[in-house]
């Protein structure tokens, strides 16, 4: 059966707090939401993937899905209940519709295996573990009655279900504000089965859950890739250079199609390297001319999103700038924060160090700038 996922990113994530809503955090380097949509595209099973989203947040979900091929998201509604009804309302041609979190981006094949094989016409299905510790009510957190766990459940996602079926179930239940669509689905008489879920599902609510999600995630990469990138740009007329993202005031500019940005060059080389991905002309030809001029910052992030596209990480970078001017080391930390801005990793997994020729050699002759890169990459095996 065809199957299609639809993302419910339309929370403001107010129990997380922060300035951005939790789906748009990074997790190892990467928007949580990005690993829940690419956990969903790279499926066998699932030929579409739709994404729904709050208004306001339309420049952070066109900055997380950069790059991969997704139709125009759908707005959301005040409540989830609304706002998965709105996504349903647009998908056509295709039978089963899996109904997934934003903020569960570590969600194992198998169980997605697990709730298609369920779904059928008239049931769904939904990820689900049985309830394993011992639950207390509570009033003013003191232990009052004992509840019996037997046949107790913690809801997960995704929940599937034929499309036709839960669609009809939500115009049923509009107005309802339910806030788990095997809630819909069975007040509309529907049977959804319960099938293993995984605790690696878990929902991100707090920071908590997000360190926790980081940790499990680095756990399971464990290709190690280490890529090296050299570049040189001659100096020529102008009154400033581009070094590792930043504009540098000098006597002179560098001479290249693009920035001329040798830092940046050097070191998407490296992650292109690492990834035994080509170099940065085959991904960039100078001989294009959309590249006239261009910010090497764009060709810095491709290289991490083709990383990110691997469900990896950039664990650490190190540039080496080769020249006697400019000053290096006044710029220094400037650099290394937007290094860690294009490529959304931390500031201590960039390093930016600067070094002479002694007056030898083009460098030494100031006629140029050379960089030298190293990254370090970690994959899934």
């Amino acid at each position: 059966m065809r199957a299609v996922a639809l993302i419910v990113a339309g929370g403001s994530g107010s129990r997380f707090g922060g300035p951005v809503p939790k789906q748009y955090r990074r997790l190892a380097g990467v928007p949580v939401l990005r690993r829940t949509v690419e956990t969903f595209l790279t499926h066998p099973a699932v030929g579409r993937v739709q994404v729904v989203i709050r208004a306001e947040d339309a420049a952070l979900y066109a900055d997380a899905v950069a790059g991969l091929d997704l139709p125009p998201p759908v707005i959301g509604g005040a409540d989830r209940q609304e706002s998965v009804r709105r996504g349903l309302e647009v998908l056509a041609g295709v039978d089963v519709v899996l109904i997934q979190d934003a903020a569960r981006p570590c969600v194992p094949a198998p169980v997605i295996d697990r709730v298609l094989a369920a779904v059928q016409p008239g049931a769904g299905a939904i990820a689900a573990l049985p309830v394993a510790d011992t639950l207390w009510r509570g009033p003013d957190a003191v232990c009052d009655t004992l509840v019996d766990r037997q046949n107790l459940w913690r809801a997960q996602t995704p929940q599937g279900f034929m499309l036709a079926d839960i669609l009809g179930a939500h115009r049923a239940a509009r107005g309802q504000g339910l806030t788990d669509d095997a809630a819909v689905a069975t007040a509309a008489g529907l049977k959804v089965h319960l099938v293993e879920g995984s605790p690696v599902s878990a929902k991100i609510t707090t920071e908590a859950d997000l360190t926790e999600a980081e940790t499990r995630l680095r756990q399971n990469l464990t290709d190690i890739r280490v890529g090296t990138g050299f570049d040189v740009h001659a100096f020529a007329d102008g009154d400033s250079v581009t070094l590792c993202g930043l504009t540098i005031p000098h006597t002179c500019g560098l001479a290249g199609h693009s920035d001329a940005d040798v830092g940046l060059h050097a070191l998407t080389d490296a992650i292109l390297g690492a990834l035994a991905a080509g170099d940065i002309g085959q991904h960039f030809p100078p001989s294009d001319p959309r590249w006239k001029g261009a910010d090497s910052a764009q060709f810095l992030r491709h290289a991490a999103n083709l990383v990110a596209a691997r469900s990896g990480v950039i664990a650490h970078t190190d540039v080496t700038l080769i020249c006697e001017r400019p000053k290096v080391g006044p710029h220094r930390a400037a650099m290394q924060a937007r290094v860690a801005e294009i490529l959304g990793i931390a500031l201590d997994r960039v390093s930016i160090k600067a070094t002479t020729t002694e007056k030898l050699g083009f460098t030494g002759r100031e006629e140029g700038i050379a960089a030298q890169a190293v990254a370090t990459l970690r994959l899934p095996e």
